[in-house]
């Protein structure tokens, strides 16, 4: 019997992200888009929290050792995420100025692979 490959970066992730997209899917967000790409960078998952536009960061750690999940998102990745989604938005012919929207972070760490959910994360500056 043959064992099945080790994942690379990119499967291992959208495992991930699947697990994300489930877990929000489960508190009521709808999906909108995955791995939007642009010259800016990437958002794992766009979804929609009733009629605000909720752009969503996927982090896993194996282990806590240089930190968690969650604060794998430092400023300038946040900045980054930001200009995506500021493209995104005008790529679907939405206003900052009249779209509610936010950014989120997804954080799937530990063997258990355990979920946290932050709302709102993005730092201004």
């Amino acid at each position: 019997m043959v064992s099945p490959l080790p994942l690379n970066k990119r499967q291992q992730g959208q495992v991930y992200e699947v697990m994300a997209e489930q877990y929000l899917q489960r508190h009521h967000l709808k999906p909108v888009e995955r791995n939007f790409t642009c010259r800016s960078g990437e958002i794992d998952l766009i979804m929609r929290d009733k009629s605000c536009v909720v752009f969503v960061e996927v982090k896993f750690r194996k282990q806590n050792h240089f930190g968690s999940a969650a604060e794998a998102v430092n400023w300038r990745k946040q900045q980054k995420l930001k200009r995506a989604a500021l493209l995104w938005l005008k790529k679907n012919s939405l206003s900052t100025e009249h779209t509610e929207f936010r950014f989120d972070v997804v954080a799937i760490q530990g063997p258990d692979q355990q979920i946290e959910w932050f709302t709102n994360t993005l730092v201004e500056g």
